[in-house]
């Protein structure tokens, strides 16, 4: 399989499908047969204001468009978290895609508002060990058993709104670009794998993308 660097763009090199190649290396552009431009591996996994989990410094980068309602994401980031924290060299992106509406939407404000008073892990944790749908209050009572101030948290987002709305704007675009369906999907090194994934899958993916 070709090796992409950060740079290369993702839909113009080569990009694989839960193994099955998508676009073949010799795709001059990056650009879609729509005209839109797909985005790069830079844009999509080093985008500096998303917050990143895992190793920081690792040499594999698991990338996930979740919700915090969407039931298949939250069942299955226990199963993430162990994958990642045993590895030691992964780096975790989480892409907050809220697509459930309202509450996914505040629940990711708030969540991006404990990245800036570098609570990121704290908020995302809680959130998703929650069951069920979300609304305000659990929304807020959930952040507040994990031991944040929700006030802080609001106040956090809307000092940085341009950067966690612009990154919120990004998410969506980048997964309107690659087509996905709904949540989770993974990007894992240069490979694509929508749905839920057991450590098994999450494991053999990670040692793909190595090489």
């Amino acid at each position: 399989m070709t090796k992409l660097t950060r740079r290369t763009a993702l839909t113009g090199g080569l990009l694989a499908l839960g193994g099955t190649a998508l676009w073949t290396a010799t795709r001059p552009s990056a650009q879609a047969q729509d005209g839109a431009m797909h985005p790069t591996i830079e844009e999509v996994m080093f985008d500096p204001a998303n917050p990143v989990l895992g190793n920081p410094e690792g040499d594999v980068t698991i990338v996930e468009f979740f919700d915090y309602q969407c039931p298949y994401c939250k069942s299955n980031h226990p199963v993430l978290k162990e994958v990642v924290e045993a590895d030691g060299n992964v780096r975790l992106v989480m892409k907050d895609w809220p697509i459930f509406g309202a509450p996914s939407v505040r629940a990711a404000q708030l969540a991006l508002g404990a990245a800036s008073l570098d609570s990121y892990l704290t908020a995302n944790d809680a959130l998703m060990a929650t069951e069920g749908r979300l609304d305000e209050t659990l929304i807020e009572k959930t952040l507040t058993e994990a031991g944040l101030d929700v006030a802080a948290l609001d106040a956090a987002y809307r000092e940085n709104r341009s950067t966690w709305d612009g990154l919120l704007t990004r998410n969506s675009a980048q997964a309107a670009a690659f087509h996905l369906r709904g949540t989770p999907a993974f990007i894992i090194g240069t490979a694509i794998y929508p749905g839920a994934m057991d450590k098994a899958g999450l494991e053999n993916a990670v040692a793909t993308a190595r090489g």
